[in-house]
Formats: C-alpha cells, sequence, structure tokens
C-alpha cells in the first residue's frame, strides 16, 4: 500500500526513489513494483539504466476504489 500511496502522491518514480521514501531495500521494493506490474496496477517504463513506475489509469474498478481511500 506504501508504494501505491507514494506513486499516487508523486506520480512517476524510480525503484530507488520509491525505496528511499518508504524506507523499503531497493530489491524488495523492486519485487513488489514486478508483482504491482503483472497485476496491470501499475506500468513501468526503461529509462536508460533507470526504471520509472507510475499507476495505470486504465484500472478495473476495484483497484480504482482502493486508490481512492488512500
Amino acid at each position: 500500500m506504501a508504494i501505491l500511496k507514494y506513486l499516487k502522491e508523486n506520480r512517476e518514480a524510480s525503484v530507488g526513489e520509491i525505496a528511499g521514501a518508504i524506507r523499503l531495500s531497493f530489491r524488495s521494493t523492486s519485487k513488489h513494483l514486478g508483482v504491482l506490474g503483472v497485476a496491470d496496477i501499475v506500468h513501468k517504463d526503461q529509462r536508460a539504466l533507470q526504471v520509472f513506475y507510475r499507476l495505470n489509469n486504465s484500472q478495473k474498478q476495484p483497484t480504482k476504489f482502493i486508490l481512492t481511500l488512500l
């Protein structure tokens, strides 16, 4: 939930930015973002050596509802 809240507030961020903000290791943050990506909750954008994530704007209704609670 912390990752989703951070992306909701910041629109887009790299794995390192998210990890630092939520105080989780880079590796754990990356794994969680991978799961969110498979679930189509976030989109990733590779730019050179960095990967940036943002919330998927075309989410299904249950996901949209959860995000309104954050």
